[in-house]
Formats: structure tokens, C-alpha cells, sequence
């Protein structure tokens, strides 16, 4: 009976690492696309029921002039940097928010309860906190910026709808640009 208790558990601890390999991004160790959609979508249907959870704001998050990196450093060094713009984006957000890597050097962030204000408080930070970024940590440093797309909502909505919107003002921001935070607010 041990025995199968102890290999019970064997099991569980193995399922659950697996659930967590499944839903990581290896490089930079933020969910992965398919996961962080499906907390997204998650929180969307909660918000049909809930009223309280019937706000928030989603963010595309593009490095800016990423080839110049991989062409100038390599991309050993490439994954370094997108290694740090992830770990700057966690370190930027509030206790709640989920980000994911949804592209080759683009990041998906989900701000649950965020109003536009707010929003635009946690997009100019992750902006700003990359820009200060010292990459690579040698004496030819290369600065770091990102480009973000956001969009706001106070109403129900979907995950494909949001993406579209946020996407659409990265795309401004890039063409303005880039390194700068353009949003805009679903229309409920």
C-alpha cells in the first residue's frame, strides 16, 4: 500500500511539472501563447458573469529593431535580450496581471481590472523600465526598447477582439516611431 501511495505521488508531482513545461515559454519562462490565451479567454467568460471583472486592458508588447540585435550580437544574445524584456515586463506588472509570449520577440500582457488610466501607467513602465535596460552588459551597449499596443475595455469582449485593437495600435506605434505606448478603448 506504500508502494502505491508513494508512486501516486511520483505521478502527481511528474503531471504537474508536465502541466508546467506545457504551458511555458522555454526561453523566457513567461506562459506560452496557447496558455496565456486561455487564461485571457478565461477571465473573459468570468466577466459575462461577474460584473465586477467586466473591465481591463490588454497590451502587445513588440521589441523594437529586434533583427538589428541578432545581426549585431547574434542570436545567442538575441535570447538573452528577449530573456531580459520578459523578465522586465513581470517585474513591471501588478500582483494579478498575466503576460505571455504570443511571437518570435512579442509579449501579450492581460491587466485584469485595469482601467485606461491605469493601463497606461503599467504600459509607460514597461517602457520605460526596458529603455533602462543595459544590454549587453559589456562596454558596447545597445539600447533596448519596445513599441506597445494597447486596448482598453469596460464591457464584455473577446480575446480576438482585443488582440486585434491592441495589435493595430502597436502598428501605430511602430510607425510613429517606436519605443512609445499608443492606446484606444473598445467600444462597449
Amino acid at each position: 500500500m506504500f508502494l502505491l501511495l508513494y508512486k501516486m505521488r511520483q505521478l502527481a508531482i511528474a503531471h504537474h511539472e508536465i502541466s508546467i513545461i506545457a504551458s511555458t515559454d522555454n526561453l523566457t519562462a513567461v506562459l506560452n501563447r496557447g496558455a496565456f490565451k486561455m487564461l485571457v479567454d478565461a477571465y473573459l467568460q468570468q466577466s459575462m458573469r461577474q460584473p465586477a471583472h467586466n473591465a481591463g486592458a490588454f497590451l502587445v508588447i513588440d521589441a523594437d529593431h529586434f533583427k538589428s540585435i541578432n545581426d549585431r550580437y547574434g542570436h545567442q544574445e538575441g535570447d538573452v535580450a528577449l530573456k531580459l524584456i520578459a523578465q522586465t515586463i513581470q517585474t513591471s506588472l501588478r500582483q494579478g496581471d498575466i503576460v505571455g509570449r504570443i511571437g518570435g520577440e512579442e509579449f501579450g500582457v492581460f491587466l485584469p481590472k485595469a482601467n485606461l488610466d491605469q493601463a497606461g501607467i503599467v504600459a509607460g513602465r514597461i517602457r520605460r523600465d526596458i529603455n533602462e535596460i543595459e544590454f549587453p552588459p559589456s562596454a558596447r551597449t545597445h539600447a533596448l526598447s519596445v513599441s506597445v499596443g494597447g486596448a482598453a475595455f469596460g464591457g464584455h469582449t473577446a480575446y480576438d477582439d482585443l488582440f486585434r485593437v491592441a495589435d493595430k495600435c502597436l502598428y501605430s506605434a511602430k510607425a510613429g516611431g517606436r519605443n512609445q505606448v499608443i492606446f484606444q478603448r473598445l467600444a462597449a
